[in-house]
């Protein structure tokens, strides 16, 4: 898989007796062509386009990106979205969006990391459980669905600082949903895990909404969204789902995030160890359990390397990763690798499995191709290891996190 070209759309420019300080505009489109397969998804074809630009002056203003997907499957699925993080002039503002319309179906397995065998690392009372033939079975159960979504949130900066805070607006609409392991005409009927928790909470099974409004406050000091070598990002978001906005069920989420850069060189700054961490918790009511937090659907989609999208899903949900970056030329940055390690813990509240009481581990290792060596923007190429046999091929344009 490899870029098939870079556009770079660059505004006039003036030219006299002595040359003028050029005030350029530039847009860098690296339009990638995706192909891949796994077992859920089959073949996969289609385009991720990155496109990065500056909407000021490049010593006030920080680059902003945005991540395109069109994305076609041989098991009938279809992937769309539009996803960015832009800057206005002088970082006068800050704006983040969020559009897909997904036909899709995944794997589901339940509410927590409780995988059913023998956990990676046990924190509750008596030794650690050994499998059996009744608990070493991993239920997987597919779940056919739609799904439209349509976020904004707009952030304002504060005076001087790297600070900004701001409202936002969050539509989630799940339908068609098709879950195709229940069978509610068997002796005894064969119930899933979808279906046990919906109808537990009351809500519907084959089609439901989330729509709310947002309070957000994040500091951003990186040098660099699409590639980071310095600065820190903490991010806060609380939702709202009120009835009277359109949403199934009244409910409310927390997502809380950190970001950090730790330099391993002054010599090269591509050589770092980065962190990523986020807490993602349902503060009140019920929410639907395609909508509950889960790993892989953060804002990219870029946690859970070595899991399909919703994995670990519960709760509350607490994902932690940790990757080295380095260089692999010794005088040029145009190349580069990454080793990464990841771990996830989720919580069942009605099955009493608590947050922290079972991590499942995800590890690997990847190549980096700078594209744009200006921009520091990244190709990447990671795979990833995970428990139970899981694995996967993860390809995306900008650094992860």
């Amino acid at each position: 898989m490899i870029p098939i070209g870079i556009l770079q759309v660059q505004g006039p420019s003036e030219e006299g007796g002595e040359k003028k300080q050029k005030k350029e505009k530039k847009v860098s489109i690296v339009p990638l062509p995706a192909i891949a397969a796994d077992p859920t998804s089959g073949l996969i074809l289609g385009v991720a386009p990155s496109i990065n630009w500056t909407m000021g002056n490049p010593e006030t203003t920080r680059m902003s990106s945005a991540i395109g997907m069109a994305l076609i499957t041989t098991k009938k699925q279809l992937y769309t979205s539009l996803r960015s993080n832009a800057f206005l002039k002088d970082d006068s503002y800050t704006l983040l969006t969020d559009f897909r319309f997904n036909i899709n179906n995944q794997p589901t397995y339940g509410l927590g990391t409780k995988i059913w065998a023998r956990p990676q690392f046990w924190i509750g009372p008596g030794p650690t459980p050994i499998p059996t033939e009744e608990n070493d079975d991993l239920k997987k159960e597919m779940i056919f669905f739609r799904h439209f979504r349509m976020y904004g949130v707009a952030m304002k900066r504060h005076q001087d600082t790297r600070f900004f805070y701001g409202l936002g607006y969050h539509y989630d609409k799940m339908f068609r949903i098709d879950d195709r392991e229940l069978n509610l005409e068997a002796n005894p009927p064969e119930i899933t895990f979808h279906e046990t928790y919906q109808v537990s909470k009351g809500l519907p099974t084959t089609s439901y909404k989330q729509s709310g409004f947002s309070l957000n406050a994040v500091y951003d000091s990186r040098d660099n969204i699409a590639n980071t070598y310095t600065g820190k990002y903490l991010y806060a978001s609380w939702r709202a789902f009120p009835e009277f906005l359109g949403s199934t069920s009244n409910s409310g989420t927390l997502w809380l995030e950190y970001r950090d850069y730790f330099s391993l060189s002054k010599k090269r700054p591509r050589n770092i160890l980065a962190l990523w961490t986020y807490a993602w918790s349902v503060t009140h009511g019920e929410v639907p359990y395609m909508f509950l937090p889960a790993v892989g659907w953060d804002m990219f989609s870029r946690s859970g390397r070595a899991y399909t999208q919703g994995r670990f899903r519960g709760e509350d949900l607490v994902y932690s990763e940790l990757e080295w970056r380095f260089p692999l030329q010794r005088n040029k940055e145009r190349f580069g690798g990454v080793v990464f390690a990841n771990t996830t813990t989720a919580s069942s509240r009605s099955e009493d499995v608590d947050l922290f009481n079972h991590f499942q581990l995800g590890y690997g290792l990847g190549l980096r191709y700078m594209v744009l060596p200006k921009k520091r923007i990244n190709i990447a190429l990671d795979y990833g290891f995970g428990v139970r046999g899981a694995s996967g091929i993860f390809l995306n344009v900008n650094e992860m996190f």
